[in-house]
């Protein structure tokens, strides 16, 4: 065990984590050069395409150091905010990490959060300047900073350059000799955390786990602890670029477990799994529960999909455990699922990947938060509302409180105004402003979360010239004067694209959702009035003009009373057209109501 090492790799988005971890398995020898590529452990074609990680990889290494063989699991996580639960959970099996920072873009929020969460964790921090041979990297002024935020001593700082392969043989070492060993007693009952799972159609569920104490054996049987559900270990192995089966995994290592599990509910990431005849009695303190941040309704676009949309996002939660659903219906839509996402990024990868690898052509609701709404009968009470239209009559309600956040904002000094005027208009209160250097600063805000859903992040980018970077966390519920603005298509309340707004911005969301609408809905042979309301209160109209068909064309001259009797003719016909006629709403105006500020 004394040669084990687990660490993972954390670091702000784009600060080069994968192009990292691609070089130490390199000089590891774990891949050959015929299978070295870029973003080697990315292995979902989204991830490659965008060039971001969305899942935490594992993958062990094997290192010749100082004439004795050590075995290295390391763990690749995202950068994104959205991702963090895939960190946190990373971060629960290891003993070090890898603090990468970029030379060029110094440090970012991210950076702190994900800093933040290891050292919570007691992990043993090794910081890594990366990118250091470009042009435009700093490392003496990145440095100092890295020594405020650790702690550190400047000699402790590795350089190293992802591209070039520059200071990867320090890294391997600095692993080795500053990483503690993993403790734990091979002698003990089995004691193991689940920390990931993978779906695959032909062996069922794959089980990643890193034992504590004990060994697991093939063939053995084994108890989960969640469910008190057991099974035989039909398969267990350690994770290499493939999976390498092995008779026994010990204390300390990180490996998988196939034992035919086809039902995704019987996995629970965080679980423990232990030996059958002799249970351990400790339960290891698995994760705390995810809290979404985003609410959005998934509905199949054809209703007899529904089970089939069920049986997927089931797969897809084994593989992203911070994905949550339930089911619900829309008088729009007919039946769904309501779900919760850490993000609009983790919204838009769980729609394509349920497209992607499940074929599911879905149709996405507008994004909200969930409030807390008290009434008058009952002021202590607190209803949670997860869709607009669960939201008592106004004339029964006390208060709404909105979930707030403490957002971090680093962003250059040149661009601060910019920052704080549109944090500002999203109700955003600053509580603190430091200069970090006299180049950067970090600000602090509290704001509402539901600002911040929509597109928030790209305008920050904009107004910052993509020096800005984000992360927050949440910090509870405030009362707050939130209306509920209905969208009314001929006469008809459509809840899909039902939003709870401030009072004060109530009155411009309502007339540019109008605005927006009338340029998406297709014409009809009648007029639409498309109308956005507060109870009974319409506060904006637009109306999409029929297409009429010139009834007049074939008088020619004449008295006038011909052409009024053929017009007030077409009229009664559009009437009752209008009462009979229903609209449909085409997909792009469902998503086109996020980005009203385009």
């Amino acid at each position: 065990m004394k040669h084990i090492r687990n660490f993972c790799i954390i670091a702000h988005i784009d600060h080069g984590k994968s192009t990292l971890a691609d070089r130490l398995l390199g000089a590891t020898q774990t891949v050959t050069a015929r299978e070295e590529k870029a973003q080697l452990l990315d292995n979902m074609d989204l991830e490659r395409e965008r060039g971001i990680t969305i899942k935490s990889h594992a993958i062990q290494m094997e290192y010749k150091y100082k004439g004795e063989e050590y075995i290295l699991n390391l763990i690749d996580t995202p950068g994104h905010v959205d991702f963090s639960y895939e960190v946190s959970r990373s971060i629960a099996a290891c003993e070090g990490a890898l603090l990468i920072v970029d030379a060029a873009q110094s440090i970012q929020a991210q950076t702190i959060s994900n800093l933040y969460l290891a050292l919570e964790n007691d992990l043993e921090i090794i910081p890594v300047l990366n990118k250091v041979d470009l042009p435009s990297a700093n490392p003496e002024e990145v440095s100092d900073d890295i020594v405020d935020l650790l702690g550190c001593k400047i000699e402790d700082i590795i350089h190293a350059s992802g591209k070039t392969g520059f200071g990867v043989e320090n890294i391997l070492a600095a692993i080795i000799e500053r990483i503690p060993a993993p403790k734990g007693d091979p002698g003990e009952p089995l004691q193991a955390l689940i920390f990931d799972s993978v779906y695959n159609p032909f062996r069922g569920i794959e089980v990643i786990f890193r034992v504590i104490n004990g060994e697991i054996k093939k063939g053995q049987k084994i108890k989960f602890m969640a469910t008190n559900n057991e099974y035989f270990a039909d398969e267990v192995g350690t994770l290499k670029l493939n999976q390498v089966p092995k008779n026994v995994i010990s204390a300390g290592d990180v490996g998988y477990l196939i034992s035919g599990i086809k039902e995704a509910k019987e996995v629970k990431v965080g679980d423990t799994i232990t030996d059958a005849k002799q249970p351990t009695q400790n339960v290891i303190a698995g994760f705390e529960d995810v809290k979404p941040m985003v609410f959005a309704g998934i509905y199949p676009v054809d209703t007899e999909d529904y089970e089939e949309l069920r049986a997927s996002m089931e797969k897809l939660q084994l593989n992203d455990a911070s994905l949550v659903f339930q089911a619900e219906s829309s008088a729009a839509l007919g039946f769904g699922f309501r779900c919760g996402f850490l993000g609009m990024l983790h919204m838009e990868i769980i729609q394509e990947r349920l497209e992607r690898e499940f074929d599911m052509t879905v149709i996405t609701t507008v994004p909200n938060v969930s409030y807390n709404a008290y009434t008058k009968k009952d002021p202590e009470t607190a209803i949670v509302v997860n869709n607009p239209s669960d939201l008592p009559e106004p004339s029964r309600m006390d208060r709404v409180e909105e979930p707030y956040i403490k957002a971090t904002i680093i962003t250059k000094a040149d661009f601060v105004g910019n920052v704080m005027s549109l944090c500002i208009e999203k109700r955003g209160i600053i509580t603190n402003q430091t200069y970090l250097t006299t180049e950067r600063v970090e600000l602090n805000f509290d704001m509402p979360l539901a600002e911040i859903v929509f597109d928030f992040y790209d305008r920050l980018k904009t107004v910052s010239k993509g020096y800005a970077s984000f992360d927050y966390h949440p910090i509870g519920m405030r009362a707050s004067n939130l209306v509920k603005v209905d969208v009314l298509l001929n006469g008809n309340t459509v809840d899909a694209l039902s939003a709870l707004i401030h009072a004060d911005n109530a009155y411009n969301i309502g007339k540019k959702m109008t605005e927006k609408l009338k340029e998406l809905i297709p014409r009809q042979q009648f007029d639409i009035p498309i109308q956005a309301a507060i109870g009974a209160k319409i506060i904006a109209r637009e109306t999409v003009k029929a297409l009429r068909k010139d009834v007049t064309a074939k008088c020619y001259g004449g008295d006038i009373s011909r052409k009024r009797k053929l017009l007030e003719k077409q009229k009664k016909g559009k009437k009752r057209m209008r009462q009979v006629g229903n609209v449909e709403i085409p997909q792009e105006a469902f998503m086109a109501v996020l980005k009203l500020n385009d």
